[in-house]
Parts: C-alpha cells; structure tokens; sequence
C-alpha cells in the first residue's frame, strides 16, 4: 500500500469535511507491518503536498524517510501510537463545536446513542499547553487514554482508529455530538446515558453489529 498518497487523500478528506481550515490540523498512519509512521508536513497546504512531502518517523522519533519539518503535533501522534498499538490512524482536526468546548474545558458526556457507541463515553478536555510542547502531548495520550478522542484545550480534537476510516468516524461523531449538546444546553440540561448502557452500546457495535461471518 502506498501510505504516503494515502496520507495525502486523508488531508484532503479533512479539509473536505470542513473539520478544519487552511494548514491547521494534521493526521498521520502507521503501517501495522512495519510500524513506520506516516506523518503530514508542518505549515503545508493539503492540497499542495505531494509524497515527498510525507515524513515518516519510527514511534520512537527516529526520522525514516522525508526531508520536510513534521508537523509540530508529531510528538503527540507518536506518543498515541506507542501506547496504543491498536491505533493506528490519528487525525488532529480544528472543528467548531467540538472547539468550543475545549475552549469551556469542559468535557463532552454522551449524551446521543452514537456517542456511546462510537467515542465510548465521555470526552475529555486537556490542560492548557502550547502547541508541539511536550507537555500538550502527554496531555492530551492521558486523556485519549483507552478512548476515542480527547478535546485539547482552547485549541481543537484528536480522533484515533484502528484504521483512518474509524478515526474519520470519530472525527464526525464528536462533532455531531458536539453540536447537538450545544444546542441542548442553549434550551436545558442534558442527560447523559448511564455507563452501564455505554459499555453495552460501545461493545455491541464493535462485537456484534452489522454483517459479520
């Protein structure tokens, strides 16, 4: 598989889907067989950057291929994927609804059935940290944690997956989620499912939904 155009049809599935604008975000992939990371150029248009573009680091940070600054977020999407070896897509987008709760620092409960299902209980928000820090890495790999997505604070979102498909789907999920809890909170209080019911919803849909052999 050629990750590297890949990668490229990703950003411009990204900026597409308007969960982000100009060269803000970034995502990367991992290819399971080698564990290279495949990762977008810092400061580039998605719809400039070719292959050679495309930087591609062990998990450890070790540059394998590419002559490009990475983005500055790589230290966070390497620390993802070290901890988790069942991610292996992450996408760092700037979506608005999502943002205004990370600018709240206020976490996400699932308050849709499809966020139980698909982001598996509540979204955290990170601590403050400037962006490519350190500190906003490990903040944001504790507040992924075993989940989906984590907000970062005043800042934007992190989706994981095990493929880029799945990270696509939490990407649109906590936006979605996002927006309706918005505007039920303009109305009411909302109510968010209960955890027992989370964990069976979350469950089912990666256990027993859809077609399976």
């Amino acid at each position: 598989m050629n990750y590297k155009k890949f990668l490229i049809d990703a950003g411009l599935r990204m900026i597409k889907s308007g969960l982000t604008v100009e060269t803000w975000g970034n995502i990367s992939v991992r290819d399971p067989e080698t564990g290279y990371v495949y990762l977008t150029p810092s400061g580039m248009p998605y719809d400039s950057i070719v292959e050679d573009d495309i930087v591609v680091m062990d998990v450890d940070g070790n540059r394998i291929e590419g002559e490009r600054k990475p983005t500055i977020e790589y230290a966070m999407h390497l620390g993802i994927m070290k901890r988790r070896p069942d991610v292996n897509a992450v996408i760092h987008t700037h979506p608005v609804y999502s943002q205004v709760f990370a600018l709240l620092h206020e976490n996400i409960p699932p308050v849709i059935d499809e966020a139980a299902q698909i982001l598996g209980g509540e979204v955290k928000v990170t601590e403050y940290a400037l962006p490519g820090s350190h500190e906003m890495a490990e903040s944001a790999i504790e507040a992924i944690g075993d989940g989906a997505s984590c907000l970062l604070a005043n800042h934007g979102a992190v989706a994981v997956g095990k493929d880029m498909d799945a990270a696509f789907r939490v990407c649109t999920v906590l936006e979605m989620t996002s927006q309706i809890y918005y505007m039920a909170r303009c109305i009411g209080n909302p109510k968010p499912i209960d955890d027992d019911k989370v964990a069976f919803m979350k469950d089912f849909v990666a256990n027993h939904y859809g077609q399976r052999e």
